[in-house]
């Protein structure tokens, strides 16, 4: 995990211009999740788990309706487009698929009927405390790894989670071949491996989860004014929106934080076992940024990013992974508990 990722510095400090917000200010790990090959002893997303050889691998149980995309063929067309990337201007002498791709490609049974019963779960994520020490394992636990089906599940829509805590330092002999059902729902369920370069930031929260006063001093421009935060005069009609793009929540996959809000209301969030209100763990993003919130957009990709080079063209969806229509899929957890169920919403 040698990478590094910055986030340019805010803007403005929020907090010194709205008071209120200081005592809000929460820590978030920005993942930065970049395509690679990570290893069984890094943290990554869609790379491959620390899995004890003699537990039972992860399996869905729910009901499951079809499947429109083959796993070996959106595997073998990631690669080949991952190939054609390397020659923007064409290379004639790069065949679309190799060899082994298209022997793969040919064993495929088109015709064939689903085998029934549960659905072996896809490594999402696999996160070490070493690398992301916002995470608050429960007993002796350094590893985190976070596993799902790739279908949609009632009664959002999305892939169905699990999570596992557990001692790397435990785990002596490991599963090199986990079980994989022959078709996914949508190929956005199958993450692209990538390497991480986690970095905390300060977050505010979503203006949805602020009291009724301080949104009212936020949609109030003679404030911004008065502090001469420099903020663009096309915000005048709305400051509230600068804040949710640029001062607030960051965007992309992340650990911690305060939620993003929007596609519903913010909602209570108990443990539905002891009845403790849940702590943020992982935001499954489908882009690390968009055209409203750039500033955002680490350092080290700025260049990249404003490139018309189609090598850059996915650089703000590196996991290739996508929430119906480009939401995040929230985790929460219980902070007294974390071994305790967790909660899944779509945002």
């Amino acid at each position: 995990m040698n990478a590094i990722r910055t986030t340019p510095p805010r803007p403005l400090d929020v907090a010194a211009v709205f008071p209120q917000l200081a005592p809000l200010a929460r820590t978030a790990t920005r993942l930065h999740p970049r395509p690679g090959a990570p290893s069984l002893h890094d943290s990554s997303i869609g790379g491959p788990l620390l899995w004890p050889a003699d537990e039972p691998w992860p399996h869905c149980d729910a009901p499951h309706q079809g499947g429109g995309y083959s796993l070996i063929e959106v595997r073998a067309e990631r690669r080949a487009r991952a190939r054609r990337a390397m020659y923007p201007d064409g290379a004639p002498d790069v065949p679309h698929y190799t060899p082994e791709e298209e022997a793969a490609l040919a064993e495929i049974d088109w015709d064939a009927e689903l085998p029934d019963g549960p659905v072996p779960m896809l490594p999402l994520a696999q996160f070490y405390v070493r690398d992301i020490p916002l995470l608050r394992p429960p007993g002796q636990a350094d590893l985190l790894q976070v596993l799902w089906c790739p279908f949609d599940h009632e009664p959002m829509n999305m892939p169905r989670t699990a999570l596992f805590w557990r001692s790397a330092a435990a785990v002596t002999d490991v599963l090199t071949s986990p079980p994989e059902w022959p078709v996914v729902e949508f190929e956005e369920y199958v993450p692209v491996p990538c390497v991480l370069a986690p970095e905390q930031v300060t977050e505010y929260p979503n203006s949805l989860e602020l009291s009724e006063e301080l949104r009212e001093q936020l949609k109030d421009w003679s404030r911004w004014q008065a502090a001469d935060a420099g903020v663009d005069s096309s915000y005048a009609p709305y400051p509230e929106s600068y804040y949710h793009s640029h001062l607030s929540v960051a965007p992309g996959w992340k650990v911690g934080g305060w939620p993003q809000w929007g596609y519903t209301d913010p909602v209570p969030r108990l443990c539905p076992a002891c009845d403790t209100e849940m702590d943020a763990l992982l935001t499954i993003a489908t882009f690390e940024w968009d055209g409203g919130n750039r500033s955002w957009i680490p350092e080290e990709d700025r260049a990249a990013a404003s490139s018309r080079d189609d090598r850059y063209r996915d650089l703000c969806q590196p996991t290739a992974v996508q929430i119906a229509s480009g939401h995040k899929q929230q985790l929460y957890i219980c902070p007294a508990a974390p071994e305790h169920p967790h909660m899944e919403l779509m945002q």
